[in-house]
């Protein structure tokens, strides 16, 4: 994925600047002292000299993965990807003093105007991130002793310019299961009779069961594609909902019982579907 990034960052500069017949070289090799001498032309270098997992954009959780097949009424979940910045040092090369300044400030240029890589000029695995892909140009906070730097590289120091690009890691497995329908939520504590109306070992539960229903909403037909943007109710409760971009909905605390479910379909009567909560069946589900 990385070197997907390197080829990313090259095409960005031969676009933006733009670089024609090779005039330019980009290259991400380590800047030492024989890599500089073997240098025949103009060359901006992305030297990749860490990467870090960025704390700031650190999630625990888990996300729902959209589903290739809405009709198989499964649930696709993944853990959230890691952030990782890749920080790279910037440094330009030319025979003249002049000619290396004007070639930095035209990078500068070009990658200041492009703070996210836009998706058209991504390359390989870059195109399945599940995120805007963030870049950070100069940040203050890196590179504030370049010195130490060029000393390990045995090379004469020069101009250099951090540059972070933020990418998605993603080392977990999609896991595949039955959607969760009716949650079920017990409450209570005990209670004990009066001494005169009770044995010593007698002792009473005071208990209060409440439910979560989830259904699907989906049109008539062969297919059966799922709704979005369907309001859903249950009738004399005021709880309701409106289906997602899956055609799904949640709706609760219900007590345990016999309701009404009801949906309005943008044009036409509502649809009510006589429902018993928990359902044995856990169904749910609603036609339009």
């Amino acid at each position: 994925m990385i070197a997907d990034l390197d080829e990313t960052i090259r095409q960005l500069l031969i676009g933006e600047m733009p670089i024609k017949n090779g005039e330019i070289d980009v290259s991400f090799d380590q800047p030492k002292r024989e890599w500089s001498a073997r240098l025949t032309r103009p060359t901006v270098n992305f030297f990749l000299y860490d990467v870090r997992e960025n704390p700031v954009l650190r999630q625990h959780g888990w996300e729902q993965v959209a589903n290739a097949h809405p009709g198989e009424n499964l649930a696709h979940l993944k853990r959230t990807p890691f952030r990782a910045d890749c920080f790279y040092m910037l440094t330009t090369w030319a025979a003249e003093a002049e000619d290396e300044h004007r070639l930095l400030s035209r990078t500068l240029l070009a990658l200041f105007r492009n703070p996210i890589l836009q998706e058209d000029r991504l390359m390989g695995l870059l195109k399945k991130q599940p995120f805007e892909i963030q870049a950070r140009l100069a940040a203050h906070d890196r590179l504030t002793n370049p010195a130490e730097v060029w000393a390990s590289l045995d090379n004469e120091m020069r101009p250099s310019v951090s540059y972070v690009v933020t990418l998605a890691l993603d080392p977990w497995t999609e896991i595949t299961g039955p959607i969760v329908r009716t949650l079920r939520l017990k409450l209570g504590q005990p209670a004990r009779l009066p001494r005169s109306r009770r044995l010593a070992s007698e002792e009473m539960h005071l208990d209060m069961e409440m439910a979560f229903i989830g259904g699907t909403v989906r049109a008539s037909g062969p297919d059966k594609p799922p709704i979005p943007g369907i309001e859903v109710a249950i009738k004399g409760t005021g709880l309701f909902d409106k289906t997602d971009e899956l055609g799904r909905f949640i709706l609760g605390s219900l007590p345990v019982g016999e309701y009404t479910l009801v949906a309005w379909p943008v044009e036409g009567k509502p649809k009510e579907k006589k429902i018993t909560v928990p359902a044995s069946d856990g169904d749910y589900d609603l036609e339009l």
